[in-house]
């Protein structure tokens, strides 16, 4: 058993002082000094800086580490120009970044405070690293594949690294299950995917809506993915429109990445079927997808978390970074509501997402916990402040173990 006293605690939304908090692998009491030095007399105290913070270890549940080795190789302004340059480079970006690469991408989100990610794995080249990481992963197998004369076989191949992830054995590395998007799977592939989600009670994760390029293919088999599914899969129609695809996620609360170019009914239908937005804002600048409208998805009640995506679409995979452009992003939001929804959606609402027993500073939860050093008393402006400066995590603990 460990105590800590730091001079703030921040749960998300709480704001707590002059308490401590008693943990092992999970939190077992918060409260005065004297009162858990009662209920624990033999625990051990945890050195702590003088303006200490302790909060919740930071949730990505986003993020493809296949193409970690993208730095100014793929294109960026325009969706299908991006898509078509990761198309060339493909093979260069994966034979550049081994299982070291991306151990790599793992370790730099650890020490930016990131205690759980999830893997969107498309080749499992990322599963000797998401199953050494430090951190707990939810991996993500990807399916993917429009044409259905392949469906057989790609699910076999699919279900390959699905079940070379189950081989993984140890705590906190959770198998679970990615559709690519709707222009890019055939339902039938969708339904069997779903099913053995479902079956194994898998977490679920699929992009939905991300790209101008995509909303018009699936509405009217035209714009810019018309020439593109023309010259590589010789289709000119989409497998599914948007109202199929989502159909087929009615009995299956899903993780849904991006959703910029989702109008009123599809919001609607996504937080009537409990669905999750994962929020990538710096993505989706570089991908020129516009800016997810957060008022649409308060009207419409869809709930939402943030994301980095991968370094193919980003150049970080800092969590803080990501909710420090988002601060800026959605200027119309009042800044300190908006910091501390931030916060709050990466990490409790996060974990809630995934169905993780973490996120939060309280009793009972996974003692998955960031020690900060904040140099000076905080004020009430402490979630705005934390991502403006981010400050230097001391520790980092997953299940109670210090892991920096």
């Amino acid at each position: 058993m460990k105590i800590i006293t730091p001079e703030t605690i921040l749960s998300p939304t709480r704001q707590l002082s002059g308490m401590s908090i008693a943990f092992d692998t999970h939190i077992r009491a918060i409260g005065q000094l004297h009162e858990l030095l009662e209920q624990f007399p033999e625990a051990d105290f945890v050195e702590v800086p003088l303006h200490s913070l302790v909060m919740p270890g930071l949730i990505n549940p986003h993020v493809h580490l296949e193409f970690s080795a993208n730095k100014e190789t793929l294109k960026y302004g325009s969706f299908m120009p991006w898509l078509n340059s990761v198309i060339e480079n493909r093979e260069d970006l994966i034979g550049g970044c081994d299982a070291n690469c991306m151990s790599k991408a793992c370790d730099e989100m650890l020490k930016n405070g990131i205690t759980t990610f999830g893997a969107v794995s498309s080749y499992a080249l990322d599963l000797e690293a998401a199953a050494n990481a430090k951190q707990k992963v939810l991996f993500f197998n990807e399916v993917i594949g429009s044409q259905a004369t392949m469906a057989d076989t790609l699910y076999d191949d699919f279900m390959s690294r699905v079940e070379a992830s189950l081989q993984v054995k140890r705590e906190g590395f959770y198998p679970a299950i990615a559709i690519h998007s709707p222009y890019s799977v055939h339902p039938a592939l969708i339904k069997r995917a779903l099913k053995y989600a479902t079956q194994h009670n898998m977490v679920t994760t699929a992009h939905y809506m991300e790209s101008p390029a995509e909303q018009e293919w699936l509405a009217s088999n035209s714009g810019e993915f018309k020439p593109f599914f023309t010259e590589f899969l010789k289709q000119d129609y989409a497998v599914n429109t948007s109202e199929s695809f989502l159909s087929l996620f009615k009995d299956k609360p899903t993780l849904m990445t991006h959703v910029v170019q989702a109008d009123h009914g599809e919001l609607k239908q996504l937080a009537q079927d409990g669905h999750t937005v994962i929020h990538c804002p710096i993505s989706n600048r570089l991908l020129g997808n516009g800016t997810i409208d957060l008022e649409k998805l308060d009207v419409n009640k869809v709930s939402w978390v943030m994301g980095t995506d991968g370094l193919s679409s980003n150049y970080t995979l800092d969590l803080i970074e990501e909710m420090k452009i988002a601060l800026f992003m959605h200027a119309n939001r009042d800044l300190t509501t908006l910091a501390t929804e931030l916060l709050t959606n990466a990490t409790v609402n996060s974990a809630k997402a995934l169905g993780m027993n973490t996120g939060e500073i309280a009793v009972g939860k996974e003692a998955d916990l960031l020690i900060i050093d904040l140099e000076t008393t905080p004020s009430e402006q402490l979630p705005v402040h934390l991502l403006l400066h981010g400050y230097n995590i001391q520790k980092i603990y997953i299940n109670g173990n210090e892991v920096s």
